[in-house]
């Protein structure tokens, strides 16, 4: 009787849901890879009806894998939106086959186009801005199409720690977006920290640069986990927020949740309804079950995804 009085009393004092997060958490996403798609028994019993599952594609991982994962979560009620890698596909008769089989066998009509992280192109194409070049997703009447986006940087594309390259990028994808008649997005790479996040954000809008931001928050996991995943992702100044935990012995074993990020930038989203971080996409590097009980919990439940 003991031990069940300790349990209500644990219920009892959980925190209440902070309505300002889970406003921000409304249409959030998440990321998988087949390999760890394998390992839940049913999407349904995880997320909201609705939330959009990006798959991703690590080099080596065939595409019939990959169409299997977004045909089996597009079957239990999620729009899917696979990675497109531009440096492990071949050519564009390669790239078109892939857009033929997810739209044949899973009905994806979205997708999310990056360079990859391979060093050296495997073919034709270096960057997500040749994809876009093909017209093959216009031509397949795709409806939504996201790009990567740079909180911190990205040394891989601008070795000298500049955003030079990023920038102009993201400025041609920009005007690609005027172009197409499918919606656009920045999808980004986690960060851990809330202030260089509004900062980018703040800066692109000056820049003319409106795209719709989906941020990138790293999931609930180990310390020793997301430090070894933010240094091999080339996180920048945001890993000084792990590196402080990882100093302070009564956090050290204690798993990170993303709780102080968001709330900081669901505070600002509500003090500034026009800042551009319209969406949360998670990455589960501490599972993807440990991620959506902690998303439930903090209000993703009742989430609404929305087309945005």
């Amino acid at each position: 009787m003991a031990l069940l009085n300790f349990k209500k009393r644990d219920v009892a004092e959980k925190a209440p849901v902070n309505p300002t997060v889970e406003a921000f958490l409304q249409g959030y996403s998440i990321e998988v890879m087949p390999r760890t798609a394998e390992k839940v028994e049913d999407f349904r019993a995880l997320l909201p009806i609705g939330t959009r599952v990006y798959i991703a594609h690590i080099e080596g991982t065939p595409i019939e894998d990959m169409v299997k994962t977004a045909k089996r979560i597009a079957d239990e009620g999620y729009p899917v939106m696979p990675h497109f890698p531009a440096r492990i596909i071949k050519d564009a008769a390669t790239l078109e086959n892939w857009i033929s089989m997810y739209q044949g066998e899973a009905g994806v009509d979205q997708a999310l186009l990056l360079a990859g992280g391979v060093a050296k192109p495997h073919g034709d194409f270096d960057s997500s801005m040749q994809l876009l070049e093909t017209g093959l997703f216009d031509k397949a009447g795709f409806k939504r199409l996201h790009v990567a986006g740079h909180p911190e940087g990205n040394k891989d594309i601008d070795p000298d720690g500049s955003t030079t390259n990023v920038n102009d990028a993201l400025r041609w994808k920009q005007k690609f977006s005027e172009t197409t008649d499918a919606e656009m997005a920045l999808a980004t790479q986690f960060a851990f920290d809330a202030k260089p996040i509004i900062e980018w954000a703040d800066g692109l809008m000056a820049a003319g640069i409106d795209l719709p931001i989906h941020i990138g928050i790293a999931g609930p996991a180990k310390l020793q986990t997301l430090i070894k995943f933010a240094i091999a992702c080339g996180v920048g100044p945001s890993l000084k927020v792990l590196q402080k935990r990882a100093m302070d012995v009564s956090k050290l074993l204690l798993p990170y949740e993303p709780t102080e990020v968001l709330t900081e930038l669901a505070n600002h989203k509500a003090a500034n309804p026009d800042f551009n971080v319209t969406n949360v996409h998670f990455f589960p590097l501490g599972g993807i079950k440990t991620n959506a009980n902690w998303a439930i919990e903090n209000g993703g439940a009742s989430a609404k995804p929305v087309n945005s």
